[in-house]
């Protein structure tokens, strides 16, 4: 891979980190389709690097907050959330692996995430837009938090997307969370299931093959993104936050169609 690839990776790793601190969606949803575009990787090296770009992104911005008291986390609903988008995130991770040895294609599980991907961003698309007019929740069973965690931690792993929009969405349904709350709160159950992802994909001994300097500029990207992205959030308001998130969206699904296109 030569020097002008690397900078896109870093570039892509950054500003997807950037978007994904402001917006509490991980950056993996961008990252993830994005660098499928280019083709340049195989989908499981991707999903990996994706995966701990967004990790390193949400441990920084995590980390911060807590630091410098400025977390918006609600540890009674917020833990359970996070345990359960843990073993979602391993039970999402086997998944994966099982679906790429299951098909020869490797494009085809490629061209199945876009889909998967497409279907969930434009359903958080139409809720976004009548989130006002739907009655929203405040579950606070611990149970019920934890089963919702393990759903989240199972597609936003096998998706290769850290979270995405599907956990904004959530938030908001069940516990009644702001734009801003719901940000940190996602970021913190995306922390615990691509955590659990990368320790389970060690484990097993699944590491995809790719080069180590791209890693590194990633994770470094994913640092330096979660970074700015706390300083682009303090200037903007939540109505602000929202109107980027919806642009987002705009922009994933566009570019889920075009994977799926490529990859078929």
């Amino acid at each position: 891979m030569n020097q002008y690839l690397y900078t896109i990776f870093a570039m892509v790793s950054f500003l997807a980190s950037v978007v994904g601190a402001v917006c509490g969606i991980g950056g993996g949803v961008l990252i993830k389709p994005v660098l499928d575009a280019f083709g340049v990787l195989n989908v499981a090296a991707v999903s990996f690097l994706s995966g701990c770009t967004v990790l390193s992104m949400s441990c920084y911005s995590v980390a911060k907050a807590r630091i410098s008291g400025s977390c918006l986390v609600d540890i009674k609903t917020g833990t359970p959330l996070a345990i359960g988008a843990a073993v979602g995130g391993i039970v999402g991770k086997i998944m994966f692996q099982y679906s790429s040895r299951l098909v020869e294609n490797k494009d085809q599980v490629g061209a199945i995430q876009a889909l998967c991907l497409l279907i969930i961003t434009f359903g958080t698309f139409l809720y976004t837009l009548r989130k006002d007019r739907i009655k929203t929740h405040r579950i606070s069973n611990q149970p019920a938090c934890m089963a919702i965690g393990l759903a989240l931690g199972i597609v936003s792993s096998f998706l290769g997307i850290g979270g995405g929009p599907i956990n904004l969405v959530v938030l908001y349904f069940f516990f009644s969370m702001d734009t801003k709350t719901a940000a940190q709160n996602s970021l913190y159950i995306i922390l615990f299931s691509q955590a659990a992802s990368l320790i389970n994909t060690l484990i097993s001994k699944n590491v995809p093959e790719f080069g180590i300097g791209l890693l590194a500029v990633m994770v470094s990207g994913g640092i330096l993104g979660g970074f700015a992205g706390r300083m682009v959030n303090k200037r903007m308001d939540a109505e602000m936050v929202g109107k980027l998130f919806m642009g987002l969206m705009i922009l994933i699904m566009l570019i889920c169609v075009y994977n799926m296109i490529r990859l078929m």
